[in-house]
Order: structure tokens, then C-alpha cells, then sequence
């Protein structure tokens, strides 16, 4: 993500249109910014008197949490899962709607998953007997 466009800048294209009586799609030529940018400086100083840049980023917090982050820790150690099934059970049994990604982050998290294997025969390879396997 780009950084917001400096105070300078902002001030130089809001003062064009409110003190110079420029068009906001004048301002955007002269100063070489997008028009829709502008325009939304412009409506920003008229609505609150600042067009200062908003908030970029910050902590979104995490949707698997408490009583659901509990549930999902006891379901996971119950019996065998895929992530898109918890998903849809976090949707069906808890009501919270979640996507297989932050399924995924939490199990990796809390290391609940597991690694899948092939049904293979107890002794595919192996010895026969006892006796075959103690001479060699």
C-alpha cells in the first residue's frame, strides 16, 4: 500500500479551488493528482474543515476468539477435520461466519493440524514371521 500524499500537496490544491476559485478538475491538472482525488480533498475540507489523510492499516481484530476459539480447540481434538468443514460448522453451530483463511491461521496457530495419510497395509514391506525376522 502507497503512502497518503503530503499535507503540502493537499493544502496547495484545496487553497487552488476555495481561494482561487479553481475547478477541483483544474486544481488536479495543475498539480498533477487524479481528479476523483480532488475532488474528494476538496469535499473533505468543506464537510470538516481538514484534509488531513484518514487512518491506513491498524489492527483488525481476530474473528476466532473467546467462547469460539475454545469450541474450535475441543473440535479440532474430538476427531479428524478439513478446514472448509470447520468452516462451515463455525457457520451452521456458532453462527460466525468465517473464511478458510482465518480457519487456517488459527489451526496453524494454535497447532491443531494434523498430516493425512494413505490407508496402507499393516505390514506392506515388512517380514512375515517372527522367525524371518530375527535371522535376518
Amino acid at each position: 500500500m502507497g503512502k497518503p500524499y503530503s499535507m503540502d500537496l493537499r493544502a496547495r490544491v484545496v487553497a487552488a479551488v476555495t481561494q482561487e476559485g479553481m475547478s477541483r478538475n483544474q486544481a488536479a491538472h495543475r498539480f498533477g493528482v487524479a481528479v476523483s482525488t480532488a475532488i474528494h480533498w476538496v469535499g473533505r475540507f468543506e464537510e470538516s474543515g481538514s484534509f488531513a489523510p484518514g487512518q491506513m492499516g491498524g489492527h483488525k481484530p481476530k474473528k476466532i476468539s473467546g467462547d469460539n476459539a475454545e469450541w474450535l480447540r475441543q473440535r479440532c481434538a474430538e476427531k479428524a477435520f478439513t478446514l472448509r468443514g470447520l468452516v462451515k460448522e463455525l457457520a451452521g453451530e456458532r453462527g460466525l461466519n468465517v473464511d478458510y483463511r482465518s480457519v487456517w491461521e488459527f489451526v496453524h496457530a494454535e497447532n491443531l493440524s494434523f498430516k493425512k495419510r494413505r490407508c496402507s497395509p499393516a505390514n506392506r514391506t515388512g517380514p512375515t514371521s517372527h522367525a524371518d525376522a530375527n535371522n535376518g
